[in-house]
């Protein structure tokens, strides 16, 4: 639950950083009227994200349990490339993803309303899409409610930050927020993938399932409050297998290094405080 809070929070503030930056645009540039178009692209793009969570669940659900390993395991290694890449396209592109997205805004305005909804369907989806596919991989074999109300929870707090933020009613060091949830989701995607390796051996295309590296089961048992903290936060399991931790640190040590290495030159997020 609270990993997809924090999945949640930062990706839905980073839609919500994006929608800021459109709708200030239009307000900066007497086009206020235009906002309508915004709206749609964003409602657009919100229906297509979960038009096609659906879809692959509904899929999901209906293949046989080998072939649901299979799958699961494999969308779960993408997910945890998928935030990877989230993480660190964000960090290169912070500085010119205002003036970036105001281009194509400023252009879109000139061919006519279509454009402006596409603009937005497509910035907004991008990052819905993003969303989606981490919290599926994280919530992948879970059948209780706990990490839909996490991820929605983080999504309505990042909404509720965005629009004070946009309005100037908040100031928030976006920089030192970006990289803290930054480093935290590193640590939750590796879960992920550690996740994804033992599905992928309970279906039998990895060797290695009962060669355990260790077994704290008895310490840290699965169905006790702290063991199911563990395993909702960083996809702790008390008996992994070898290749799970080998999977785990040979992504964990050198992503978190680099990461590290690009917080000691800081870049800071995009900021939207034009009140409309």
């Amino acid at each position: 639950m609270l990993a997809n809070f924090l999945i949640g929070l930062r990706e839905g503030l980073e839609a919500s950083l994006v929608v800021s930056i459109l709708i200030a645009y239009l307000v900066k540039t007497d086009r206020r009227h235009d906002t309508r178009y915004i709206w749609i692209g964003v409602g657009g793009a919100i229906a297509l994200v979960v038009a096609v969570f659906s879809i692959v669940t509904a899929v999901f659900e209906q293949l046989p349990f080998k072939a649901q390993e299979i799958v699961g395991g494999s969308l779960s290694i993408l997910a945890a490339g998928l935030v990877t890449w989230m993480i660190f396209w964000m960090r290169r592109t912070a500085r010119k993803l205002k003036s970036s997205l105001e281009g194509e805004l400023a252009h879109a305005l000139e061919l006519g309303p279509l454009a402006i909804v596409t603009v937005a369907f497509v910035t907004v989806g991008r990052e819905g899409l993003e969303t989606a596919a981490i919290i599926w991989a994280t919530i992948n074999g879970s059948y209780t409610p706990d990490p839909f109300i996490g991820a929605v929870s983080g999504i309505l707090v990042a909404v509720v930050l965005g629009y004070l933020i946009y309005r100037g009613a908040l100031k928030i060091n976006l920089a030192t927020f970006f990289n803290v949830t930054g480093a935290l989701l590193i640590v939750v995607a590796a879960g992920v993938l550690a996740y994804g390796v033992y599905d992928l051996q309970e279906a039998g295309v990895l060797p290695g399932l009962n060669n355990l590296a260790f077994d704290v089961t008895s310490t840290i048992p699965p169905d006790s409050w702290y063991g199911t903290l563990l395993k909702g936060t960083v996809n702790f399991q008390p008996n992994p297998s070898w290749l799970q931790v080998v999977a785990w640190l040979v992504y964990i040590v050198p992503v978190l290094v680099l990461y590290r290495r690009g917080a000691k030159t800081p870049v800071s997020p995009p900021r939207a405080t034009v009140a409309g």
